[in-house]
């Protein structure tokens, strides 16, 4: 059986069932739950701190999300994408949130501004503890929150599942060298770039941010942006 996860416990707030699809989408996108392992329902309840009936009632929601799958009388096992595909997701995610966030320059409020920086602070926060999932997490909130100003609701949905299907094994390592701290600091940058209504700066600014999905975020080698 796949080795413990370093999952939170979680608090009452949503129902237990979504916390649980959230915390484990998380894993999977910091690349903690890993595609051939298998994974129990009874196992991660008891590392959630919850019973194992939410934990397979979101494993089936993450199931019909093509996340996981799952293994007769096992468990279940996250879902493998190629080098290829999730290639086509980050470039994806360039096409939509790239000119979608720029979009934010003059829609964003002062009110809106102060009500994000508190949202970046806990990337940052995150980071420099090393706590990959709640890193993602705020990480997710943070841009979707950014992307709702527009009003485009479909595309902020999409861009959340988008996110989802995403594998980002190198964050540990990033977290261990403190690069990940430095990417968690350019949600400040995007906030003050918006305030300065630095269109340009921040077209770059998020094409690079997207970028690091498949660069050192996976531990390859990273184009300048527009390479």
């Amino acid at each position: 059986m796949a080795e413990s996860l370093e999952l939170p416990t979680l608090r009452v707030q949503r129902s237990v069932r979504a916390q649980v699809a959230q915390a484990l989408r998380a894993a999977l996108v910091a690349g903690q739950m890993r595609p051939g392992e298998i994974y129990s329902a009874p196992t991660l309840a008891a590392q959630l701190g919850v019973s194992a009936t939410p934990v397979r009632e979101a494993m089936l929601d993450l199931v019909k999300e093509g996340l996981v799958e799952t293994v007769r009388n096992k468990g279940f096992r996250a879902t493998e994408l190629s080098e290829k595909e999730l290639d086509h997701l980050t470039e994806i995610r360039q096409l939509l949130e790239v000119p979608t966030t720029v979009k934010v320059i003059g829609v964003a409020t002062e009110e809106d501004l102060a009500r994000l920086r508190p949202m970046a602070q806990r990337i940052v926060d995150a980071a420099r503890k090393m706590d990959l999932i709640a890193y993602i997490e705020h990480d997710r909130d943070f841009h979707l929150e950014l992307l709702s100003l527009t009003g485009n609701t479909e595309l902020v949905s999409l861009v959340g599942e988008l996110r989802a299907r995403a594998r980002l094994f190198g964050l540990t390592r990033l977290a261990q060298t403190g690069e990940l701290h430095t990417s968690a600091l350019e949600h400040m940058r995007m906030l003050d770039l918006i305030a300065a209504v630095d269109r340009h700066g921040l077209e770059r600014l998020m094409d690079a941010h997207i970028g690091h999905v498949r660069g050192k975020w996976a531990g390859r080698e990273e184009r300048p942006p527009g390479a």
